[in-house]
């Protein structure tokens, strides 16, 4: 940490800041640093699929983060993991893509007035990076297929032209794997031949725009290993360039403001906990928080940027007033409906001897395959809580086990859980500051199940599962229904029921959203730089206005390939006199 001045500087390695520190990177002639509170990606169960297991609620992996009581969850408390490791939540989720639905980001266009949201205009960046199993296609990339962005006469501003130009000779695109999963179960196949029955369309792609229908999941994996961001975008691509640097155990305290000339105010830097003492970290150019939607609202927070009030509460000088720092906070809820099944392989019974433990491990290590193999969901249906909806409106994740809750033993008997959330929840929760310490976790209240509206999605959604399971396709297997149980009919008790029964899907976004000029909640602007500290951008999927109707980890990397063009392109501009 002895030279300490950069252009740019990202905090926080993990999903967006992996990819902004690769192609911010790509330019010789600016430095960068990219900043990381955990450890190298170096622990073996990051990389094995099942390892999720060992990886959240392990300290050398995750944050730790425990969510407040919540009043739609009965007074519950949840865990709430977060990646703290190169990689970030890309080291630790369940490696599903999933983009979302066309309307989320047609919805974003409208949230911030500006059409570069729309999903005609996403979805050339979402294939910038792909390299999908099936090769190239009108809704896909691949590796080594060049990509419609890297065409010059796909811009009409020369600045943006020469990033993608410096991007091909530096050969990027096509980094972020996208494969099949390495094995199927037949109870499975029949929870989809139940669906189609119950009226789902049967889906090979869940990534076309509207993702209605059932099907297998694709994954972020590379012959059965899972491939985090660090690997994709960090090694040995960023490792090999002399104007990249790398900070781990290295957290952010607070960030550099300072007061320009003219009266405005720009952030210049970073406070760093190295483990020992505060260092300051310059940056000339531009600042990017890539710390999650828990840590960059805690981050700003303990900058003095946020609500005044709370902040002067936490005794904090009010830098700058922004109330929508830490607010909006959205997630997906699922609800797990766990079933016990008759003449079935599942899970719960090939892992319950020591022998079928050791026949799973030699699986793996012949073949790359079987259950070490797995996603935690394997199986996915997209579908309407009520018919009378335009859209899909609740997900399933559904999985050839049990277990009593996240962390807990399997279930002795066979069984499968068929976990359904919400996609568009209209609760609204928030990240607010216990102290001014930033080594203390903030108050993370997500607000679960506060609207009507959840609580009926929810109710609805229940009966969706049971609708399901009672089709013909899984008549074979004798389905009885374990959790919740059939004596919760109504409305009332169905709601409560999923007070009780859900759990968050990993899925936080919205606390630094994005917004016109006159909102004002909006925390940056459309283009993702904080509203009044120049030199400040938030890349993460806390910029999200709404929550995207599917898994967040692919939007967020979609983000951060605009957030790099907009900072290549504005460096450019003004390298040029043409900003």
């Amino acid at each position: 940490m002895n030279d300490s001045t950069f252009d740019y500087i990202i905090v926080g390695a993990g999903t967006a800041g992996c990819l902004l520190a690769n192609r911010l990177s790509a330019d010789a002639s600016k430095r960068v640093l990219l900043i990381e509170a955990g450890k190298r990606d170096d622990y073996h169960w990051i990389h094995i699929p099942v390892g999720y297991l060992y990886c959240i609620g392990n300290p050398r992996t995750d944050w730790l983060y425990e969510t407040q009581a919540t009043e739609g969850l009965n007074g519950r408390t949840l865990r709430y993991p977060r990646g703290k490791v190169l990689g970030g939540c890309s080291s630790i989720n369940g490696m599903i893509y999933m983009r979302g639905q066309s309307r989320d980001y047609n919805q974003w266009a409208t949230l911030t007035g500006d059409t570069q949201w729309r999903w005609d205009q996403c979805l050339p960046y979402f294939k910038f990076h792909e390299d999908h199993h099936q090769g190239a296609t009108e809704t896909h990339g691949a590796h080594g297929v060049p990509a419609a962005l890297l065409n010059p006469q796909a811009h009409d501003n020369a600045a943006s032209a020469e990033y993608f130009r410096i991007l091909k000779a530096r050969k990027a695109g096509g980094e972020w794997r996208i494969e099949k999963q390495r094995l199927s179960w037949g109870v499975l196949d029949a929870f989809a031949q139940a669906a189609q029955q119950a009226g789902v369309p049967a889906s090979s792609d869940f990534n076309q725009g509207n993702n209605e229908g059932v099907g297998y999941f694709e994954v972020n994996q590379k012959s059965g290993w899972r491939w985090n961001t660090a690997q994709a975008f960090l090694r040995p691509t960023c490792y090999a360039r002399p104007n990249f640097e790398l900070w781990t155990q290295a957290q952010v305290a607070s960030l550099v403001i300072e007061i320009d000339a003219d009266g405005g105010k720009r952030c210049t830097g970073v406070k760093v906990w190295d483990g020992h003492q505060l260092v300051t970290a310059t940056a000339t150019r531009e600042v990017a928080l890539s710390a999650g939607s828990i840590g960059s609202a805690q981050i700003l927070q303990l900058s003095g940027i946020g609500a005044a009030n709370s902040l002067k509460q936490n005794g904090l000088e009010v830098m700058h007033d922004l109330p929508g720092v830490g607010a909006n906070l959205q997630d997906h809820l699922q609800i797990r409906s766990v079933y016990k099944v008759k003449h079935a392989k599942t899970l719960n019974t090939l892992a319950n001897s020591w022998w079928g433990k050791a026949k799973i491990g030699l699986e793996y290590a012949m073949s790359r395959s079987g259950p070490m193999s797995m996603a935690p969901s394997q199986l996915g249906a997209f579908t309407k809580s009520d018919p009378a909806r335009e859209w899909a409106n609740i997900q399933y994740h559904v999985q050839p086990l049990s277990l009593d809750a996240f962390g807990e033993p399997l279930h002795t008997f066979p069984a499968i859980t068929a976990s359904v959330c919400n996609l568009n929840p209209s609760s609204r929760g928030s990240v607010t500051l216990k102290s001014p310490d930033f080594k203390v976790p903030p108050a993370i209240a997500p607000n679960y199940l506060s609207t009507e509206e959840d609580r009926k999605v929810a109710a609805d959604s229940l009966r969706v599962t049971r609708r399901i399971m009672s089709q013909p396709a899984m008549a074979v297997f004798e389905p009885e229904e374990f959790k919740p149980g059939v004596q919760y009919q109504s409305d009332e008790e169905l709601a409560k029921l999923a007070g009780d029964i859900a759990s968050t899907i990993f899925h936080p976004v919205g606390t630094t959203r994005m917004g016109r000029e006159d909102d004002p909640m909006a925390v940056v602007n459309s283009h993702l730089q904080v509203r009044g500290i120049r030199g400040l951008r938030v890349v993460d999927a806390g910029v999200m206005p709404s929550i995207t109707s599917g898994n967040t980890n692919s939007p967020t990397l979609m983000i951060a390939e605009k957030a790099a063009h907009w900072m290549a392109k504005d460096a450019q501009g003004y390298a040029t006199g043409n900003p």
